[in-house]
């Protein structure tokens, strides 16, 4: 069996290679800069002095490009999952859903993407303009990369806002020679969706030493096919009696119903005429509880949706003797296509009359139920007919860069202009209804609730569809940036570097929304969704110092002022100690404060009312899952709930302490070992109070019900951004490199870098309780206590062989599930195996499977994503999957 499904995906991946090479634009091996040059005194990430590399002080874990396109890894998010320290990439598969923009997002130390800052050439990009607090992983040019860098400490004194988690710097290229085309496959092994092609050309002319300037251009494409959850048997429901879990809708196809009685107080009865001949199985279920049907909407959501992701990167470098002037242009854009369950046409006052044909006993052949009869009916209806809604969401980003560096009077300086636009919108493509027509079609007897249409009604439904773009956001950043550095004299232990700078930026972000579209769909989550925009400028100083004070202790110091035209001020300082009494030992440590103002988004974005992600019972109108009187328990009980999110203008910025010390071991040049501690504590967090928190004490947040002027219907529950508690982490980072003396049968290296987090406490409310999340599903996510990577490799003349590991260990569940069914969610261990042949000047080749041993997700109960029976923020429905990728270099 294992020879036949490895032989078929064999088959296809050649041929969606050969195919994909004609149609799609990944990295290309390509002559570069003479790499026997003397080691140069280079800008390190988190600090401004130049300095060799290996003189820092900070953590910093650096990726070449050559080692995670060995491992298969093929976007940012998947080259950052492999940081131990990035406790979730956010990938596009989590974001689906309307409006959502399909944004990969990056987490360091599990404090939000928000407060990782992610850097290109050291200098930042716009945000994604959805949401405007983070940079999509998406927009990155990752086949004209040459490395990652990632500053495992709080930098807000050297970058200004949301460096607090960490800095992430993807460093491109500098200069490029010759013509190549690389084409790359990906197929997973199990049958179904999820395959990926990549294809890139990449040229360059010119060499910076001998002909004084270069040029080169990168042309990228990769795609995904859609992997929908039946497609794998883990993701395929999320009714798991076994588990004691039951992620299910109680608007179904065929329609529940409750009746509306002439007298009020008269007692309602809820049905569903198809209970007694068992729903509509797969999808509906009966539930004998309340004689009623429940929707497993899990069978409608993709696992991955379709991704398409497209960049250009063009670079040209001139020299001016000691100068070096350079003009960067990226466009990339990335089109995410996602689907979810049909709609859920409930709580919009759908009626059903005696009249109807479709009248249960009426004269269309639909059930009658027992005890209705001659009363109108509150319908609750998924519109199955009407198709999945489906989304597309596509985001356009462009970076225009001009700058200059080199030496003046003994200064390095680098100084730049740079303009970044990223655009997104979304659009319905399929699925979405026009409330009103769907209310008047079941009031006037057209369409049918219960079962198939007729084809008046089919033909209704049709005509009832919405498609075209609902929402347009649109973020600006120009920024003016200038730093300069040098040695100012010599001290006991050498030279005393410091360097100065600053920056002046403005930010502008416009979110608009198609009214008149999306007000005609309730389940769009915009219905009542308003136009938004707003401006900021931000002008910051800051100055750096690092003293050798004598030959083994290097004292670096760090200072910078931010000021906001709409949050105000604030002075961020930063202390970092070096010391190395012999060869073998390094000690570090560093103490530094950080902040986050609050973005335009946090400050201005438009407030939508959309479903909760869990469900919940009503706290008034069914509490304890027992529906009061007069309550449609359809849509009161058991249910995901309205939920307002959005914008607010009265958030203050968030602050930081962090503090690390850490030791570097190297007993010989064969081995190093490094152990940092880390200690942040944020203030004034920046987000909306968990959904979780808000439904678990309504005692305490029965402020946040909006109910009807009846009381009998829960219009929202309000959840805008504010500023919340406080959150308090804590751990451990291990690294490990060992490299074997060379030998006959080749060289071996071994790298292993492993998080081990302690402690995260946070509070939902400033004084409130702390909840723990260090090891436990705690609200929406949780934290891991501890995860590594592992890297073997083996190599010889031409031949290179890589197996890595990537582990997450087990934590509490969300348990949200029956009584004696609350587990621990199992480790996840994930490995991968490569080979790489480079023995060709011509040609380059690579080969591997990604999970190996076909390992699957671990259950969990989690019921905060789309995905149910796995978690998809962290974990692979793929299982194994072969990839190649092959290039040649024409000159």
């Amino acid at each position: 069996m294992f020879e036949t499904i490895m032989s078929r995906a064999l088959r296809r991946i050649f041929a969606g290679g050969a195919a994909a090479g004609a149609t799609l634009l990944a990295l290309p091996a390509l002559a570069q800069e003479d790499q026997n040059q003397p080691m140069a005194r280079v800008e390190i990430t988190g600090s401004s002095i130049k300095r060799l590399a290996a003189e820092t002080s900070l953590p910093i874990t650096t990726i070449r490009a050559g080692d995670f396109v060995k491992q298969g890894l093929t976007t940012a998010e998947e080259v950052l999952a492999t940081i131990p320290m990035n406790q979730t990439s956010q990938s596009s598969s989590q974001t689906v859903g309307a409006g959502t923009g399909g944004q990969s997002v990056a987490n360091l130390r599990g404090l939000g993407g928000d407060k990782t800052l992610v850097l290109l050439n050291g200098r930042r990009l716009a945000n994604h303009p959805f949401f405007a607090d983070t940079v999509d992983l998406n927009i990155i040019p990752v086949s004209a990369l040459d490395r990652v860098e990632v500053l495992r400490d709080g930098a807000s004194a050297i970058y200004g806002t949301d460096a607090i988690g960490g800095v992430i710097n993807f460093i491109t290229k500098r200069s490029v020679k010759g013509l190549g085309l690389t084409v790359e496959a990906y197929e997973p092994v199990r049958s179904g969706g999820g395959n990926e092609q990549r294809v890139n050309l990449t040229g360059g002319w010119g060499d910076l030493n001998t002909d004084g300037y270069n040029g080169f251009v990168v042309l990228d494409a990769h795609q995904q096919t859609r992997l929908k959850s039946t497609e794998r048997w883990f993701s395929a429901t999320g009714i798991r009696p076994e588990h004691g879990s039951a992620q299910y809708s109680r608007t179904p196809f065929p329609a529940n119903f409750t009746t509306i009685p002439p007298i009020p107080g008269t007692p309602l009865i809820n049905g569903n005429p198809y209970f007694t001949r068992g729903c509509q199985a797969p999808f509906s279920l009966p539930d004998p509880a309340t004689s009623t049907c429940i929707f497993d909407s899990t069978q409608f959501v993709d696992d991955i949706p379709e991704t398409k992701q497209y960049s250009l990167l063009g670079r040209f470098s001139k020299k001016f003797g000691e100068h070096l002037g350079a003009i960067e242009y990226l466009h990339t854009r990335s089109i995410n296509n996602a689907r979810v369950a049909p709609p859920p046409m409930s709580r919009l006052g759908i009626v059903m009359y005696p009249t109807s044909p479709y009248y249960p006993g009426g004269s269309a052949g639909v059930p009658a139920v027992p005890g209705v009869f001659g009363v109108p009916l509150d319908i609750s209806w998924r519109t199955i007919e009407g198709g999945q809604r489906e989304t597309e969401d596509s985001n356009m980003s462009d970076r225009l860069v001009a700058s200059m560096e080199g030496s003046f009077r003994g200064w390095d300086y680098n100084t730049g202009l740079s303009h970044s636009m990223g655009r997104a919108k979304s659009q319905f493509t399929g699925g979405f209804l026009v409330d009103e027509r769907i209310i008047s079609g079941v009031g006037s007897g057209v369409l049918n609730p219960f079962g198939p249409q007729s084809p008046a009604g089919a033909a209704y439904l049709a005509e009832s569809r919405l498609i075209g773009e609902f929402l347009h956001a649109r973020i600006n950043s120009t920024a003016l940036d200038f730093r300069a550095s040098r040695d100012l004299m010599t001290l006991p232990g050498g030279a005393l570097g410091v360097a100065f700078g600053g920056e002046f930026r403005h930010d502008k972000a416009t979110y608009r929304v198609n009214r008149a579209l999306a007000s005609q769909a309730n389940s769009s989550g915009f219905s009542d969704a308003q136009d938004q925009q707003g401006q900021r400028n931000i002008a910051a100083v800051f100055g750096e110092v690092n003293a050798p004070i004598i030959k083994d202790l290097e004292v670096n110091v760090a200072a910078r002022y931010d000021r906001y035209t709409d949050v105000g001020g604030r002075f961020d300082p930063k202390v970092a100690l070096r010391y190395q009494p012999t060869r073998q030992v390094l000690m570090r440590a560093s103490y530094n404060k950080g902040f986050r103002a609050p973005t335009l988004y946090d400050l201005y974005g438009p407030q939508t009312v959309t479903f909760t992600s869990d469900q919940y019972n009503d706290p008034r109108l069914c509490p304890n899952g027992v529906p009061g009187p007069g309550a449609n328990s359809n849509i009161v009980c058991d249910q995901q709930q309205y939920i307002r999110q959005g914008g607010n203008p009265n958030v203050k910025p968030e602050k930081s302490r962090t503090y690390s010390a850490g030791v570097v071991f190297e007993p010989t040049r064969a081995l190093t070992v490094t152990l940092d501690y880390w200690n942040i504590k944020l203030k004034d967090q920046i987000n909306a109070l968990a959904e979780q928190t808000i439904f678990g004490n309504f005692a305490k947040y029965q402020g946040l019900f909006n109910y009807s002027a009846n009381g009998q219907t829960l219009n929202f529950v309000e959840s805008i951004t504010t500023n919340l508690g406080e959150v308090k982490t804590r751990g451990l980072d291990l690294g490990l490199l060992w490299r074997l003396p060379k030998n006959p049968w080749g060289n071996f290296t071994l790298n292993v870098d492993g998080t081990y987090v302690n402690k995260y406490d946070y509070q939902n409310e400033r004084g409130g309780p702390f909840t723990m999340n260090a090891g436990r599903y705690a609200d929406a996510s949780p934290v891991f206590r501890w995860r590594h990577n592992a890297l073997l490799s083996w190599s010889i003349p031409d031949w290179t062989l890589n197996l890595s590991n990537r582990y997450l260990s087990h934590y509490v569940d969300q348990n949200q599930v029956d009584p004696g069914f609350e587990q621990t969610v199992k480790h996840y261990s994930i490995w991968s195996l490569s080979g790489s042949y480079t023995g060709n000047k011509r040609v380059d080749f690579t080969a591997g499977i990604r999970n190996l041993l076909d390992q699957e997700p671990p259950y969990t109960n989690q019921g905060t994503t789309f995905q149910q029976g796995y978690d998809p923020r962290y974990t692979d429905p793929l299982g194994m999957t072969i990839f190649m990728r092959a290039t040649y270099k024409f000159f």
